[in-house]
């Protein structure tokens, strides 16, 4: 049950008698209703309001559910005068300015006090436009119009525009009709069981002066207010409570997902098997066909990097695993930091913008000439099983695979590229899944102002847990299994 679901159980119960208990001696309804309909032909006597048509009958079809024996079914529009407001116009300036405030929906805050307003309007507006009159501080206002069934009490003499009306309760010189009111008409609006509830929809001065309320006596009113009162705090402890629970339940897929990466990265998602050999041997293979690659002109020959030192490394790792830097295993490389000039076709430039979530987006991609896609390729040329990291601005972090299915011919800009040394020595989708682990221990080393940048440098001296090539493949199908519950959860 949500917050809101809770306070509108509590307001169903008011509304139907059943949040308190009826005392005999408080009288009745009726009694009550009596005296409000006396106050009003007296008003009327005295020409402070006007006679208006009578309303209908309310008939038993129309009753949503049963009330107690000492309650009645009433039309607000027969135990209230209520008055609507005005919109100087807009076009005419002098009708806004310094003077009275005017108070907009916007002004409203929900269930609470109108105590200032963005805009007033001046003294001849009162006066031509509002007939002299304004409403007067410890006023009832609700709005009938868009926001519909809002309530406030205004704090300040003010006038009000088209989509609000000041709302009188006859008989209620203690205002205590008026603060029942002001809990139960938000609810009776918008979430009542009536068949006459407004949910959402616009309101007209009919509808208004027909809107059922169950009437309890003056001094159960009274009482209902203060259990009302008493729980609203109890009601704002659920909906702390509630709103730390959604938010833990919205974090806990990605939460979970993380956790899951970690264990994986860190040999504890799946059993090592000694018959599957050892990640140091896994390593001088690599280191083998390393040296034929550089020997062949394949690849360049890079400064050797120093030696993983213990304050470097993370955390633990099996003993048939090795800590590596990644370019000792993957060769890391980068795309242009240049700008070739941008054409409406050609070869498509890819930056960090252009992926997200494992895939393409190619709606704001720019494009570049054939001559520069080749320049920039003999760098860095994009093929399948290559993984594309963001490396600069807000999207540090963002990863694409480039499988056969999404392959297409692209040059890269501001991105790092790892690509294997020898195929199927480091499983593609083990290392896309370290880097996601890692993302935001990428983020954290990122140097910068403004713009922060992964260095190409910082990716290739990262510290890289290397299991045995079987390990991992079954470290990705475990991922895959887990991953998809998560994806199922979020």
């Amino acid at each position: 049950m949500t917050p809101q679901e809770l306070k509108n159980s509590i307001l169903q119960l008011a509304i139907q008698g059943k949040l308190v208990e009826q005392r005999s001696e408080e009288g009745t309804a009726e009694e009550l209703y009596r005296e409000i309909q006396a106050e009003k032909q007296r008003l009327i006597m005295a020409g402070k309001i006007k006679r208006e048509k009578p309303l209908p009958e309310i008939t038993e079809d129309e009753k949503p559910f049963e009330i107690p024996e000492s309650w009645i079914w009433v039309k607000l529009g027969n135990i209230i005068h209520y008055t609507m407001g005005k919109t100087p116009p807009r076009a005419e300036s002098q009708w806004w300015g310094q003077g009275i405030p005017w108070v907009s929906i916007a002004d409203m805050p929900e269930n609470g006090h109108v105590q200032q307003t963005k805009e007033a309007v001046t003294d001849a507006a009162v006066s031509e436009i509002f007939g002299g009159n304004f409403t007067k501080a410890g006023t009832l206002l609700m709005s009938f119009k868009l926001t519909v069934g809002r309530v406030s009490i205004l704090d300040i003499d003010a006038v009000h525009n088209e989509a609000i009306i000041s709302i009188y309760p006859l008989c209620d010189n203690e205002k205590i009709m008026q603060q029942y009111l002001f809990k139960v008409l938000p609810f009776i609006s918008q979430f009542g069981d009536s068949k006459n509830a407004i949910k959402g929809k616009t309101l007209n001065r009919t509808s208004i002066s027909n809107m059922l309320i169950a009437l309890p006596p003056l001094a159960e009113q009274k009482r209902i207010v203060a259990k009302i009162e008493e729980l609203l705090p109890y009601i704002d402890r659920y909906e702390q409570a509630w709103i730390r629970l959604e938010t833990f339940n919205q974090r806990f897929p990605d939460d979970m997902r993380k956790s899951i990466l970690q264990l994986a990265i860190q040999g504890k998602l799946v059993e090592q098997r000694p018959e599957e050999g050892t990640g140091d041997e896994l390593y001088r293979e690599i280191q083998v066909e390393k040296q034929r690659l550089i020997k062949a002109g394949k690849i360049k020959a890079e400064k050797p990097l120093p030696e993983i030192a213990e304050d470097e490394k993370p955390f633990e790792i099996p003993e048939s695993w090795k800590w590596v830097r990644l370019s000792e295993v993957i060769d890391v490389r980068d795309g242009t930091h240049d700008t070739p000039k941008y054409l409406p076709s050609g070869y498509p430039l890819i930056t960090g913008k252009d992926f997200y979530n494992g895939f393409f987006d190619l709606s704001k991609t720019q494009y570049i000439s054939s001559n520069d896609y080749q320049c920039i390729s003999q760098r860095s040329k994009v093929e399948p099983y290559d993984i594309l990291f963001s490396m600069i601005g807000g999207n540090i972090g963002s990863m694409v695979m480039v499988t056969p299915d999404n392959f297409f011919e692209m040059a890269i800009k501001n991105v790092a590229l790892f690509k294997q040394y020898v195929y199927n020595e480091i499983q593609p989708w083990y290392l896309f899944y370290f880097l996601k682990a890692q993302v935001d221990r990428m983020k954290a080393i990122a140097k910068g102002g403004a713009q922060m940048f992964v260095s190409l440098k910082l990716l290739r001296s990262h510290p890289f847990p290397l299991p045995p090539l079987a390990e991992q493949k079954r470290i990705v199908a475990r991922l895959e299994e887990l991953l998809a519950v998560c994806k199922k959860l979020k």
